[in-house]
């Protein structure tokens, strides 16, 4: 009687650290754990573990012998030099045909024959694809969860600390820091957990789908792959079904608008004229000629990935949306490049962000001076809430337009003009704490909510 073994052994190239050299940019635009997680190393590691666990699987079926598949395993704990495998797959169009040509030359008799037996180049592929995808997504979904704790702690600390609301880029209606915070962290809070649920899956099905090689044992090997690699079942090949790798898109460019929009927000705020907040790392942010420049280099470059990330986007939809009959030709080749870029780059903008807001500083007299740039402006809403009861709601409109406009005009604060309409003082008509609304209690609901559930 045969006995089921149900251990997952990872090649050791799964284990051993990626030893790839960064290039120019990647310090700046692949940082993060999702460099490593989808370097060339990380591939073939991801490769060699799908090849192994195909023989233990068939093992546990009972269509291989077990000693065959431990020797397969051990094959493919060997070291492969990604360079030379990706140089001899340009003869076949894939890595996997080379790979198995090495392992087969490392084993003999049933063993050798036993290495790759009924599956086809892009099961392997894909099935190390979900595997690259997992570890990229787990960096990711953490760096983006970081960045959300720390939006989450800013939030708190500045719950009540009114600050000027902008809409197309004006002075608008106070909110408070905290709002503007805790929406930062909604959004990133959102993004993480839809990244994190994301559930990649195996593929088995041979040359077209039918698993005909596996002399009927294809869906129990199909089944017991899955076991071994933690990855669920599809009932059928998805060969050019390709939804899962077009939801993977749509979720890592979904983090990357939420990257995007927090980042923007920094950038702005970081600027010269406005000074509300900084990045606090000693040494970063230099200029190679202005001695005085201090930039917001973690926010920059977690913006800059949050631009390049739809255009890898669009490229993984269209090979994904344009695959024909039982295996396509080239858009499956053409998904490659663009999901492993895209999984880099998304990962290198939430890692930068979570260190943007791991080091962000509020300079809370310039949140305050921008409050008062428009010499009140921006409480002409509360003024005529303020108003309304005593005047009606179209008069007090009418006296505080009027007002807002002459103070424009004449370049007098908004404050003293209003004054001499009303015929009092206006402190608490222009009082920005009572302008907010429910932000504080809004700010609540937020952090009461993240404590209530499981983050990422």
């Amino acid at each position: 009687m045969r006995t089921r073994s149900t251990t997952r052994v990872p090649p050791r190239g799964h284990d051993a650290p990626v030893t790839d050299r960064p290039g120019l940019f990647d310090p700046v635009l692949a940082r993060g754990g999702a460099r490593a997680a989808v370097a060339d190393e990380a591939w073939v590691a991801a490769l060699l573990e799908v090849e192994a666990a195909l023989a233990r699987a068939a093992a546990d079926v009972g269509t291989l012998e077990r000693a065959d598949a431990d020797a397969i395993a051990e094959a493919c704990r060997l070291p492969v030099d990604p360079t030379a495998l990706g140089e001899e797959a340009a003869a076949s169009g894939n890595p996997v045909v080379p790979l198995v040509t090495r392992l087969r030359a490392r084993l003999e008799g049933s063993a050798a024959s036993g290495v790759h037996r009924g599956a086809t180049s892009q099961d392997v592929v894909d099935t190390a694809a979900m595997l690259v995808a997992r570890r990229a997504v787990a960096a990711i979904t953490a760096d983006l969860a970081a960045a959300a704790d720390a939006a989450a702690g800013l939030a708190a600390a500045h719950r009540d600390r009114p600050a000027a609301g902008r809409t197309l880029l004006q002075q608008a209606a106070p909110i408070t820091a905290g709002l503007r915070f805790a929406g930062w962290c909604a959004g990133l809070d959102d993004a993480a957990r839809a990244l994190a649920a994301w559930r990649p899956a195996v593929q088995l099905g041979g040359a077209v789908g039918t698993l005909a090689a596996f002399d009927g044992h294809g869906r129990a090997i199909r089944a017991a792959l899955a076991r071994h690699l933690d990855l669920a079942e599809p009932v059928l090949a998805w060969h050019t079904e390709r939804g899962r790798v077009a939801e993977l898109a749509g979720l890592l460019g979904r983090a990357g608008t939420a990257v995007g929009s927090v980042s923007t927000d920094l950038v702005l705020l970081a600027q010269t004229e406005v000074g509300e907040v900084r990045e606090d790392v000693p040494g970063r942010g230099g200029s190679s000629t202005l001695p005085h420049k201090r930039n917001p280099v973690a926010a920059v470059s977690a913006r800059a990935a949050a631009v390049a990330a739809p255009g890898l986007v669009a490229s993984v939809l269209t090979g994904a949306s344009l695959h024909e009959h039982e295996r396509a030709a080239g858009p499956w080749h053409a998904e490659w490049g663009p999901l492993r870029e895209l999984l880099r780059t998304v990962g290198s903008g939430a890692s930068w962000l979570a260190d943007a807001l791991g080091h962000l500083v509020v300079d809370t007299d310039r949140v305050a001076a921008s409050l008062d740039a428009t010499g009140g402006l921006l409480l002409a809403e509360q003024a005529t809430t303020g108003l309304r009861a005593r005047l009606g709601h179209a008069a007090a409109k009418e006296l505080v337009t009027h007002a807002a406009a002459r103070a424009q005009d004449e370049g007098r604060p908004f404050a003293e003009v209003l004054g001499e309409a009303v015929g009092e003082d206006t402190d608490t008509l222009l009082d920005p704490a009572r302008a907010v609304g429910e932000a504080a209690a809004l700010v609540d609901d937020l952090l009461q909510s993240r404590a209530r559930k499981d983050h990422p």
